[in-house]
């Protein structure tokens, strides 16, 4: 029997498209009944992580199938047109509210703690926020954690200030959950075990985030912290407290795709991936 004692968490890395991986795999775990004491989620981790608390298997596939190639959801069109690639007031507000419904009451009504990742723009620093209901600012912080930059306007939230991507300062919030007190933790990563990030051009992201200095120096130092994350977690393996679900090799997705059939796959990875290791998260979660 599992100590109760022991807070157990899953951390949902981030990836955009690729967080279809992560949603076949939340899917095979809410149909298997596995619950956690808390869930952390960075970009699409806790745009999709929050089915998870709202219990909604499918519904993350479902509507991203439905508006696939919908302007108003996501693509060039949002992006010339607002400034922002994902549609801000279709995608978080009228999508889960009228269209594929989010349910709001399982959410609030779930024990289960959720927090998301965002990224302060003044500084380049986290910002962690606990989501316990769902309103209008909630939505927009759950906006700003999947807010990538370049290709999306800054989000103020409730408190003023502006946030990006969660990515950009935490990516496999690991150290964090376990800061709070969750020390056993699933960690579901849309990159293989083996991936290692690459430096990217701190000049380019000086020219693409102009008047955000922060924010650029962080993109281009973020490989250094993704790295030392992915050792983090690799150590929470050997230590025996820490459980990965990963892609065995690249997902077939690129990070915007609109491709019915590359969605469903990606996402069927993930259930495949679930599945198999299935008997072995159900033990590690309950010794």
């Amino acid at each position: 029997m599992m100590d109760e004692t022991v807070k157990t968490g899953l951390v949902l890395e981030g990836g955009a498209m690729r967080g279809l991986f992560t949603a076949g795999v939340m899917d095979v775990m809410m149909e298997n009944g596995i619950e956690f004491d808390g869930l952390i989620g960075v970009s699409a981790g806790s745009s999709f992580g929050c089915n998870y608390k709202s219990r909604q298997p499918g519904r993350v596939l479902r509507y991203n199938l439905k508006y696939a190639g919908d302007p108003r959801y996501m693509g060039l069109r949002s992006l010339i047109t607002s400034g922002n690639l994902v549609g801000a007031e279709f995608a978080y507000h009228i999508l889960p509210l009228q269209l594929d419904i989010f349910d709001i009451q399982a959410f609030e009504q779930n024990p289960m703690a959720f927090y998301l990742v965002a990224t302060d723009v003044a500084d380049g620093q986290p910002a962690y926020y606990r989501m316990d209901k769902v309103d209008r600012e909630s939505l927009e912080w759950l906006r700003a954690s999947a807010s990538m930059p370049a290709v999306t306007r800054p989000v103020k939230v409730d408190d003023g200030r502006l946030m990006l991507d969660g990515g950009i300062s935490d990516s496999i919030p690991l150290a964090y959950f376990r800061s709070i007190g969750y020390s056993r933790n699933v960690v579901v990563l849309t990159q293989p075990r083996d991936y290692v990030k690459k430096a990217s051009s701190r000049w380019l992201w000086r020219v693409l985030m102009r008047g955000h200095k922060a924010i650029a120096d962080a993109m281009a130092r973020r490989h250094e912290m993704y790295n030392s994350q992915l050792r983090l977690v690799d150590e929470g393996v050997r230590q025996g407290d820490t459980f990965v679900i990963a892609p065995d090799r690249p997902l077939p997705i690129g990070r915007v795709s609109t491709d019915k059939t590359k969605m469903k796959h990606v996402y069927n990875i993930g259930r495949e991936t679930a599945e198999r290791l299935l008997p072995g998260l159900i033990e590690f979660l309950t010794r």
